[in-house]
């Protein structure tokens, strides 16, 4: 197992600690619902590094991401980023990103710390174009600044305007006292914020300077298992649970990201796909009762025949019900739908909703 640059941080703050993705990750530290709590109404700090970063450049840069990316990254400009899939060639998922391009010639890929590895070997394969390609995962450390209260907090630690700054826009500038780093208005929670790109030497001095810019706000560090709440809460997939190999992004509802103005891995069938209509659909549920669904968990029809899983699922802190995703044939995927879910021996019934789940 790794660790973060930030690993003996946590253990002093009596994080517990957990294997994930290859790393050693803080998944608590005062409990869930506290530091989910923290981060929808104040601003709470993730220490993601764990995450992983390709600089792709050259004057062929663009065409590798085009070809490899379901979204249209020619439409970024300097300073903007875009959420993006790499489709795979059997209709499935190989990982979700994001894209930042820095200049016309510089783009950086940010990737899952699960698919570090199978996204280099992926990306390389298609790079016929002789784009420069550099692996940064172990240079950088990533934090996820998150919640309402994360700009007034940050404010005093760098020149940028924070308030000013768009969604999904970034800057590299100056942050608590060290030089170009990336400072991005995204994140996984759906209540605001930014994530901080610094080399890992000079992380602790930021995190430091973070946590002491943001006490008068009740800033407070939070682990992955908080993370999962909040992104779930917003409907946010996650890889490995709710899109992977066998899932098209048609079926996962990102065909926002999935663009046809563009050759890319696939796109023909899916294109097809969409066309046509998925069999199947990933879709939001809340439980009519009682009850907490799990990963993995049976999805049910009136009858009690099987007729999909629970991808990801939880108790919801903001709304105090069970709620959870899925993949379920199309015509049950109709909001107001009504499903089941299998709880051990318990069938709860539950219904298909609107995403985000948390509406703010």
């Amino acid at each position: 197992m790794k660790n973060t640059a930030l690993t003996k941080i946590h253990e002093a703050l009596g994080a517990k600690i957990v294997p994930f993705a290859g790393y050693n990750m803080p998944v608590q530290y005062e409990g869930v619902n506290v530091e989910h709590e923290t981060v929808r109404n104040g601003v709470g700090v993730f220490d993601v590094s764990h995450m992983g970063e390709f600089l792709i450049s050259g004057p062929n840069a663009l065409s590798l991401i085009q070809r490899v990316c379901s979204n249209d990254a020619s439409k970024l400009v300097d300073g903007k980023a875009q959420y993006s899939c790499l489709p795979n060639e059997t209709g499935g998922i190989v990982d979700d990103l994001i894209i930042y391009r820095i200049n016309e010639e510089k783009y950086l890929l940010v990737v899952n710390a699960s698919n570090i590895e199978k996204d280099w070997k992926w990306i390389s394969s298609h790079n016929t174009m002789n784009a420069e390609m550099k692996d940064l995962s172990d240079e950088y450390s990533l934090l996820a600044i998150q919640g309402p209260k994360a700009s007034i907090a940050m404010q005093g630690l760098t020149s940028v305007d924070l308030e000013q700054m768009k969604y999904y826009t970034f800057q590299i500038t100056d942050f608590a006292g060290i030089e170009n780093v990336i400072i991005s208005a995204t994140g996984y929670t759906g209540s605001g914020g930014f994530e901080i790109y610094c080399k890992n030497e000079d992380v602790e001095k930021v995190w430091n300077k973070v946590m002491e810019a943001g006490a008068s706000y009740g800033i407070k560090p939070i682990g992955l298992a908080a993370r999962d709440t909040l992104r779930l809460e917003m409907g946010f997939c996650l890889y490995g649970n709710d899109i992977d190999d066998t899932t098209s992004p048609i079926e996962a509802g990102l065909g926002w990201i999935t663009k046809f103005t563009k050759e890319f891995t696939n796109a023909e069938a899916l294109k097809k796909q969409k066309e046509q209509g998925p069999d199947r659909k990933l879709v939001g549920f809340e439980l009519n009762e009682r009850g907490i669904p799990r990963h993995g968990y049976d999805i049910v029809d009136h009858q009690g025949v099987k007729i999909g899983e629970v991808t990801s699922g939880t108790m919801s802190p903001s709304l105090n019900k069970g709620i959870g995703l899925g993949y379920v044939p199309t015509a049950f995927a109709e909001v107001g739908s009504q499903i089941n879910i299998q709880i051990r021996k318990k069938t709860i019934p539950a219904t298909v909703v609107k995403l985000p789940f948390y509406k703010g």
